[in-house]
This record gives C-alpha cells, sequence and structure tokens, in this order.
C-alpha cells in the first residue's frame, strides 16, 4: 500500500480545503522568510559599510541624516563645512584618520565624490582596471557604475549639479574614467570617486561662467581685491585611535559649529525604530501560520469523518492503524511542504521586486537569494505544526470500531 499516493488523492478529492490550509501556510511562511531576507541583507550593508567610521563630522543637522548621507550615500548632506576647520578639529591625537568628503554632482543619478585613496582603502575595494586618480577631472568608477551607465576606461562624462539625474549638467567640462574598480559589496561599488581639487574646480567654474554676462556688462572687477573664498567640504569619516575618542564627539558638539555623529548609536536607533514594525509583522506571520495549522486540522477531521468507512474498510483489508495514523500525517506534512516550498519562492520573488526598486533609487544590490540558515529553523516549525495539526484528528483511527462503522454504512 503507497500511503504516500493515497494521501495526495485525499488532498486532491478536497481541493478547496487542501487549497486554503496550505495558502494560509505559505503566506506566513513567505511573510516570515521575506523579513529574515531584509533584515539579513539590509543589516549586512549597514553593518559592512560603517565598519571602521567611529564619528562623521559634518555640518549642524540630522545625526542621522549627516551618517545616511556620508556613509551610505541614500540621503541629502546636511551641508558644508570649512576644510581649513575640519582639519583643525582632527587633529587630535585620538583621531587615527581623517577621510574628506566632497559631494554636490552625480551623473545619471550616480554619486560623484571628492575623496582620497584612503577612502577606496578603508572599504577594503581595489582597481580592477586602470589606475588611481591623480589629478582633477580624473575618476575612478564603481563596477555598478560601470556596469549601468556603460562607461569604461577613457571615457568622458559630464556630471550634474545635485545628486538627482535632473540637476543642471556641467557641459563645459568633462570627468574622464581612469579607474574601475572590482566589486567589493560596499557603497563604494555604485560611486564615482575623484580627488576633492576636482569638485572644487567643477563648482569654481560654474560659478564662474554664470556671472559672464555682468563682467561683459562692463561691471567693476578687481582681482587684487576678491578674496578666494574658503575650501568646503561635506564631511569627514573619521576613526579613533581608541574607544576614548567618544569624548571628542561631546565637545565638537558643545563647542564648535560642526556636528560631530556616531554612526554606532544613530543606526541602533535606526533598527530600533525599524524593529517594531517587523516584530509586528513577524508576530502576524507566526498568527497565520496558526491559523493555517488549525485549518489543516479541521480539515483533516472532517476529512477523516467522511472517510470513516473507508479507512473501516482498509483496517478489514489488512492495513493497520498505524499505517492509517501515518497516512493522516503525511497529508499534514504534504501541506507544510508545499506552504514551505511557495513560502520561500515568493519571498524570493518579494525580494527581488525590492531588490530592483532599491537598486533603481539607491543603487543598492540586495539580490542575495540563498537559503539562511533560520530558514531551516522555519521548516522545522512548518512541519511540526502541520504534523501536529494532522495528528489530533488522527489519533481517531485508534478509536475507531471497525464493525460498527461498517455496518453503519
Amino acid at each position: 500500500m503507497n500511503l504516500f499516493r493515497i494521501s495526495w488523492s485525499n488532498l486532491k478529492d478536497k481541493p478547496l480545503s487542501s487549497f486554503l490550509s496550505g495558502l494560509l501556510m505559505t503566506f506566513g511562511i513567505t511573510i516570515i522568510s521575506l523579513l529574515l531576507l531584509l533584515n539579513k541583507q539590509l543589516d549586512d550593508q549597514f553593518r559592512k559599510n560603517i565598519k571602521g567610521i567611529d564619528m562623521v563630522l559634518g555640518a549642524k543637522g540630522s545625526p542621522l541624516q549627516l551618517i545616511l548621507s556620508s556613509i551610505y550615500q541614500i540621503d541629502s548632506p546636511t551641508g558644508n563645512i570649512p576644510l581649513d576647520e575640519a582639519e583643525k578639529l582632527t587633529r587630535n591625537p585620538m583621531i587615527k584618520t581623517a577621510i574628506p568628503l566632497a559631494m554636490g554632482d552625480n551623473y545619471r543619478s550616480f554619486r560623484i565624490i571628492g575623496t582620497n585613496k584612503k577612502y577606496i582603502d578603508h572599504f577594503g575595494a581595489t582597481i580592477g582596471q586602470g589606475r588611481l586618480f591623480q589629478q582633477d577631472l580624473e575618476t575612478v568608477i564603481g563596477p555598478r557604475v560601470a556596469e549601468v551607465a556603460g562607461l569604461k576606461l577613457g571615457d568622458t562624462f559630464s556630471g550634474s549639479h545635485g545628486l538627482d539625474a535632473e540637476g543642471e549638467e556641467h557641459a563645459d567640462t568633462k570627468y574622464k574614467v581612469v579607474g574601475i574598480l572590482s566589486p567589493s559589496n560596499t557603497v563604494v561599488d555604485q560611486l564615482i570617486l575623484t580627488p576633492v581639487s576636482s569638485v572644487w574646480a567643477i563648482h569654481e567654474h560654474h560659478d564662474e561662467h554664470g556671472e559672464e554676462h555682468e563682467h561683459e556688462a562692463g561691471e567693476a572687477h578687481e582681482e587684487e581685491g576678491h578674496e578666494e573664498a574658503p575650501r568646503e567640504i561635506t564631511s569627514m569619516l573619521i576613526q579613533f585611535r581608541n574607544p576614548l575618542g567618544m569624548m571628542i564627539a561631546r565637545g565638537i558638539n558643545t563647542n564648535s559649529k560642526l556636528q560631530a555623529a556616531l554612526p554606532n548609536i544613530e543606526i541602533n536607533r535606526l533598527f530600533s525604530l525599524l524593529g517594531v514594525g517587523v516584530e509586528t509583522l513577524r508576530g502576524l506571520a507566526v498568527v497565520i501560520m496558526l491559523i493555517s495549522g488549525i485549518s489543516v486540522f479541521v480539515s483533516l477531521y472532517n476529512s477523516l469523518k467522511e472517510r470513516r468507512y473507508e479507512m473501516a474498510l482498509m483496517l478489514s483489508m489488512g492495513a493497520t492503524r498505524a499505517q492509517l495514523f501515518g497516512m493522516l500525517l503525511l497529508e499534514g506534512l504534504v501541506l507544510a511542504l508545499i506552504g514551505f516550498g511557495l513560502g520561500i519562492l515568493l519571498s524570493r520573488v518579494g525580494l527581488w521586486l525590492f531588490s530592483n526598486s532599491v537598486s533603481s533609487e539607491y543603487h543598492y544590490n540586495l539580490a542575495a537569494f540563498g537559503i539562511l540558515p533560520e530558514e531551516w529553523v522555519l521548516l522545522g516549525v512548518a512541519v511540526f505544526i502541520g504534523l501536529l495539526a494532522a495528528a489530533l484528528p488522527a489519533l481517531g483511527v485508534y478509536r475507531m470500531n471497525i464493525s460498527r462503522t461498517l455496518a453503519e454504512e
């Protein structure tokens, strides 16, 4: 007697109840699996990019905004700060490294960042093709930029003002691609990197170009009396020599016009806020899975009542009660496995859709579809619910009176 074939036939005989039970199980597993995937990948991205950055120095404003814009490149900067003041504050012996960042332009929504080699080294990125930038308007691009924007070594392009593709283009000056980074799965994969002086040169040229009509009108302009504006950057990424360096942040925030934000504190705060919604959804998914277990129980209980004569007949023909019990357990197991399989599949579809949305907006790639260790635990939970829901009505097999059941029918 093929118990699996009989179990499968029984499920097909009740398509509506079987579909409902499997659907509820699928929904619960989909939600939990998708939350696990998103939580893992977002946490990996946040933790990986934040590693080794103890403080971000920038303009006054929201500390979280400063962190998101300077480390993750997913928000607008809080403003610019004078380079000389930033350098003065970072001469503190507790500070190990200070990496300048100057932003303000983009190419096809990929941000152009003025910085130095330390920025590339910090994220463990290496030059895959070409070389490092050495002079103004030379750029090293991330692999995602090369892939999406179609840039290659030797290409030239003009940046657009602002951080979105709709900004005014600096058509009179062009950057040149001299290097392409190897994939590092960090934020630099989606950036265009150039010396800080390139950003200054571009905007100085843009400002002068915008004032040409005034010069032509004959306005007095005295070069000798013109004082050069102080150099500005957007922020600095700081690494301390030891944990005591955190004390510097309070002093900067209290005694200067700049802001010092601590990434670990801000990101933990962000995750704690997101965690409330995540836990609510996870709780909802668990409730759905439990309801699916109840649905399996009701379905098999009703099925057992309807199939009493059939089962009594099988017992009279030599089947054992243990075999019938196992057959009903198999029905619960099959529903649980189908729910798990479809749930895992749908969670990957959801992740793919979410990744496409994030990729087009922020250029982050979250499409890692491997099975997580927690999902094997989820499989165990699904199987347990399915077997438990099937076992409760299946126990009725042991209380069945064969002769009475056959006589009643």
